[in-house]
């Protein structure tokens, strides 16, 4: 009589949180292309975008040590847009694995999934939004990631403004739905965490934000991370129909190209998801495709 094989159970969430994320990848993505394509004159010309899929390798090819799929588009309402998969696993170096929770118990062996994106929007009146939502395994496990909106103009860039009223509102439907999940906490550490130390203002308005996040209950934990996920893939598009077809002036475009350098210093001094992809030998040309296409400092 055959006997079954166990499953090992970690190897199971594992499956189950990567599947998860490459299809949330997939569901944004066709969510940004319906954008691109009922966009048109006058505000926009030229043909709807479309996603390039990139599948890539870590390493050198020699051993498996995962990859991802790269998700870029430039198009006519967004003009960079990044929805990057991965899936990695390896040894971290010494002086990394010692801040790393867990990582001293596993000899610096990590696994790591994870879908991360940036939206730059062509238009000035449409806010710029960042989200990522990923599992992280050393002797430990836990989630993190969160989702925040980056207004670019002025007048946007309040508490009362009604994206980011609305945005904050999925962000909250998110918490709630879970028992455990302090809204107005993850708030604040996101207010926390996306802030300019050396010029002491916001990256942008906000949102959730939240890092190794362990409950004691991996289903409980991987629910809340894909309702993250799902009010994102749905207030953002729904933002981004609000302002599209609204036109813009030259000096609005010259403020959003302003603000986002505040965006490029962020991500380069202070983001550890950026740190943590190049440190482990991720994709740098995804890691870094969160930069915007145009940007000034005058």
């Amino acid at each position: 009589m055959a006997t079954k094989t166990k499953t090992d159970p970690l190897t199971d969430k594992k499956a189950r949180a990567s599947a998860w994320f490459k299809a949330l990848q997939a569901d944004i993505c066709a969510r940004f292309e319906a954008l691109e394509d009922v966009a048109g004159p006058p505000l926009y010309k030229g043909p709807a975008g479309r996603f390039e899929l990139t599948e890539w390798s870590r390493g050198d090819g020699q051993e498996d040590l995962g990859g991802g799929r790269m998700g870029l588009m430039r198009g006519r309402v967004f003009e960079k847009v990044g929805v990057h998969f991965s899936q990695v696993h390896g040894t971290f170096s010494e002086a990394f694995a010692a801040q790393i929770p867990g990582a001293d118990k596993s000899d610096g062996r990590f696994w790591a999934s994870g879908v991360s994106l940036i939206a730059h929007p062509r238009n000035p009146r449409v806010p710029a939004a960042h989200m990522n939502t990923r599992m992280l395994v050393t002797s430990e496990v836990w989630f993190g990631g969160g989702g925040d909106l980056n207004p670019l103009l002025g007048y946007q860039r309040n508490q009362d403004y009604p994206d980011t009223v609305d945005f904050h509102a999925a962000m909250k439907a998110a918490c709630d739905t879970h028992d455990g999940v302090d809204y107005q906490h993850l708030k604040d550490y996101c207010d926390t965490y996306f802030h300019l130390p050396h010029r002491n203002e916001p990256r942008g308005t906000g949102g959730i934000f939240y890092d190794r996040f362990n409950s004691g209950d991996w289903e409980k934990d991987f629910a809340f991370t894909q309702e993250v996920g799902r009010q994102f893939a749905g207030i953002y598009p729904s933002l981004v129909g609000r302002r599209m077809n609204e036109p813009w002036s030259e000096a609005e475009r010259e403020q959003q190209l302003i603000q986002r350098g505040r965006y490029v210093e962020y991500n380069l001094l202070y983001d550890r998801g950026t740190t943590f992809g190049l440190k482990t030998g991720g994709n740098v040309e995804s890691i870094l495709s969160s930069m915007p296409p145009v940007v000034k400092w005058p």
